[in-house]
């Protein structure tokens, strides 16, 4: 079993050997550095925190069972789980294409906002809402490569690799996301603060 003290240090490569070896530690904590931002990316995609979550474990769960055959080096674990969890929420939105999904609002997670301000918070949250619901207009490539380049931050490399189409696919895919979302935005301008 691996000491607490040394989570930090050890990379994720050789968390997947330490449980493939039997080390139920280094599953958890892989869980610990993963299961939020895959969570983030299937919530993004799908807008439903139960499917989010159910997305999120049945990548790790995935992961667990290729842990013996991980090849190092090959890809990084993230990028892996990435890959799994998007075509994982692609399959949802094919399989529900026919039905229009009503959304939760309460289950969307709100930004994170320091200022006291109670009136910026109103703001903030109508903002992230109106970014979800934009976010749903799109189709799914341009929303997947969307969240992945923006939401969670990834270089456009990452995002190619793990959408298994070229940089420039992702540049494209990108574009027509940036123009979709400000045409679903168009409208809500004013209201939302953004003509300033």
């Amino acid at each position: 079993m691996m000491p607490l003290d040394t989570n930090d240090d050890i990379n994720d490569d050789a968390l997947m050997v330490l449980f493939a070896n039997g080390d139920g530690q280094a599953a958890s904590v892989l869980a610990y550095r993963h299961t939020g931002r895959v969570l983030a990316l299937a919530l993004r995609m799908l807008g439903d925190q139960a499917e989010a979550e159910d997305v999120a474990q049945e990548a790790l769960m995935r992961l667990w069972k290729i842990a013996p055959d991980w090849r190092q080096g090959e890809a990084k674990v993230s990028t892996w789980l990435y890959r799994v969890a998007s075509n994982l929420c692609t399959d949802r939105l094919r399989k529900h294409a026919g039905k229009r999904a009503t959304e939760d609002i309460d289950n969307v997670p709100e930004p994170k906002d320091d200022t006291p301000s109670i009136e910026a918070d109103l703001i903030a949250r109508d903002r992230a809402d109106a970014l979800q619901a934009a976010l749903r207009t799109l189709p799914t490539r341009q929303r997947k490569a969307v969240s992945l380049r923006f939401l969670q931050e990834l270089a456009n490399p990452e995002v190619a690799e793990i959408m298994e189409i070229s940089v420039e696919a992702v540049e494209s895919l990108l574009s027509r996301g940036k123009r979709g979302l400000a045409q679903a935005l168009e409208a809500q301008r004013m209201e939302l603060g953004l003509d300033t």
